[in-house]
């Protein structure tokens, strides 16, 4: 027991800060303020769980799915890139809202009834917290696991699924707490902090991207 609660505490060292729930925490704030509190529990809850499935498929079968499509970890990395900065983009310059065009008078009903934003898979549990670097880590950690001596072998079958699982209970807590600090906040500073969201993540894309391109030049001989 003491060599599986040595295995889960390394792994959360090593994987905590790179999925960083706490930047998750800043995103839903910035992309949440419209939600009840009914719909912020169901996307917290959702997103957690995705973060679980996205790390245990990663760890599982993450070489065999890159293998078989022919995907690189710098390719990973500046499709998460790209994602984040798109959505950065989008928190950076939210579009006008509908009901300022001059057609708002004969789209109320479409408007009503358009479904809530789902954004507990993306961006909350991929690629803010689950991201490039969290699904690398995993992936190259897997490969080289399994010829490991310094845990016993059902160890190395345990720990992963208790880690990846803490990982999740932890990010659903800091999530939940996100409704306490709207309140406190108020619109005005949910605003505030969605702009600022969005700058940090188009900076982070390009700084994905950056390293993508760096990793692929260095594959290359000289």
């Amino acid at each position: 027991m003491i060599e599986l609660f040595k295995a889960v505490g390394l792994g959360l060292v090593v994987l905590l800060p790179l999925a960083n729930p706490l930047t998750t925490v800043a995103l839903f704030l910035g992309m949440a303020g419209d939600m009840d509190q009914a719909t912020r529990a169901k996307q917290s809850f959702q997103a957690s769980l995705y973060v679980v499935l996205i790390m245990l498929v990663s760890f599982y079968a993450g070489n065999l799915v890159m293998n078989t499509f022919g995907i690189s970890i710098p390719g990973l990395r500046m499709a998460g890139g790209l994602i984040v900065a798109f959505i950065g983009f989008r928190m950076l310059f939210p579009q006008a809202p509908a009901g300022h065009s001059l057609e708002a008078a004969h789209k109320q009903d479409e408007l009503s009834a358009r479904e809530e934003v789902n954004i507990a898979f993306v961006p909350l549990a991929m690629p803010s917290t689950a991201g490039p670097g969290t699904i690398a880590m995993i992936i190259s950690t897997a490969s080289t696991m399994h010829n490991s001596t310094a845990f016993a072998p059902w160890v190395l079958a345990v720990a992963p699924v208790i880690t990846f699982v803490s990982i999740g209970i932890i990010l659903w807590l800091c999530l939940r707490s996100s409704g306490t600090i709207m309140r406190w906040i108020g619109k005005g500073g949910i605003e505030a902090i969605s702009r600022l969201m969005g700058f940090l993540l188009v900076c982070m894309g390009v700084q994905f991207i950056i390293n993508g391109v760096l990793e692929v030049i260095k594959s290359y001989p000289a």
